[in-house]
């Protein structure tokens, strides 16, 4: 008996990653194209001759925003970027690296901010890839344009990045990111400025839930700037085609700005931990007020409260009890002596604040 072959041929075409790809998630992708002489910036929607240039010996920078892994993974494809590389871009939370992998410079660090409205840092992972003739970033956030900055100056035809190879537009991109280490230190540096008056005023208990979380935030700077300094260091050393000598120069300038970022930041938190010390202090102080005026309330009110009980007993025979006299003397001493009292303890000076 014969069986029919109801089994259709799989005909279904197999995309070719240089192909048409619909880009419907919220991932952004810029292309700057650049000579000496002309420059295109265009916002693409696929990924259709992405990889193609339209401007004879041009420079690519692919700007990436957004963390959508099927459109990461196309791209890495199409620049034929290691698998490595692209684990390291998809993962979150990692140390900042450099990697030289087939004649790839791949850099991990993060972009930093200042939340203003929650007074904490908050970053953004930020990949960068350099090639002869071609530049990758891929950001996590599609509504934070961190490189703003760079795309405005690709606009002028005299400026350096024109006129320069693709790693000085890599020098670029991590001086702003070192740049932006810088922002988040001057607005730390105005909380605790500004916390420290606070201290000094009104030592509340929020003052020192903030100091807290200052030390907090300075930590997780110092986690994500102390690695950029030896990250900045090690390609400095590195001997590759793709970084010229006067661009190790300029990266000699993001060396120490790093370090200066470095030191500020262990300053800051050092200062911290002074301004924890001066709350506490302040707050003893405080108390020490608190207790010296409950001391004196209780000493004026000593002799009051002696007279009071002597001539309350229930003895018959007692000094002046009968005399007419007795009630507006007794009186006359719960008052005297405390006044007395005052007077002696503001000549000893116990109503001058310590503070």
């Amino acid at each position: 008996m014969k069986h029919k072959n109801t089994s259709k041929k799989n005909t279904r075409k197999i995309l070719n990653p240089f192909e048409f790809i619909k880009n419907e998630s919220d991932t952004k992708i810029y292309k700057y194209e650049y000579t000496t002489e002309h420059a295109i910036t265009e916002e693409k929607n696929n990924l259709e001759k992405i990889n193609e240039h339209k401007l004879t010996n041009s420079i690519v920078w692919l700007n990436i925003d957004g963390s959508d892994k099927n459109i990461i993974k196309k791209i890495a494809t199409i620049y034929n970027i290691h698998d490595l590389l692209i684990e390291d871009i998809l993962s979150h939370g990692q140390r900042p690296k450099y990697d030289e992998v087939n004649e790839v410079i791949f850099t991990l660090l993060y972009m930093l901010y200042y939340n203003d409205d929650t007074k904490e840092i908050e970053i953004e992972q930020i990949s960068i890839v350099l090639t002869k003739s071609t530049i990758l970033t891929f950001q996590e956030n599609a509504d934070k344009d961190v490189f703003k900055n760079i795309s405005t100056l690709l606009k002028n035809k005299a400026g350096k990045i024109r006129n320069r190879n693709a790693d000085y537009l890599f020098y670029a991109l991590l001086d702003t990111i070192v740049n932006s280490y810088y922002q988040v230190i001057e607005k730390l540096g105005i909380e605790i400025e500004n916390l420290e008056t606070t201290i000094i005023e009104n030592p509340r208990q929020d003052a020192f839930k903030r100091i807290n979380q200052l030390r907090k935030e300075l930590i997780l700077l110092k986690r994500n700037t102390v690695p950029v300094r030896d990250l900045i260091a090690s390609i400095m050393r590195m001997e590759n085609e793709l970084l010229e000598e006067r661009t190790k120069k300029y990266l000699k300038d993001v060396y120490d700005q790093i370090m200066q970022a470095n030191e500020l930041a262990e300053n800051y938190r050092e200062f911290t931990m002074s301004l924890q010390d001066l709350y506490l202090n302040t707050v003893n102080l405080k108390m020490n007020e608190i207790m010296k005026t409950l001391a004196i309330l209780t000493a004026v009110m000593a002799p009051a409260t002696v007279i009071g009980g002597i001539f309350g007993m229930n003895f018959e025979k007692m000094p002046i009890i009968h005399n007419n006299l007795g009630f507006l003397i007794t009186v006359g001493l719960m008052i005297l002596i405390p006044i007395f009292m005052l007077w002696w303890f503001f000549y000893r000076g116990w109503f001058k604040k310590e503070y």
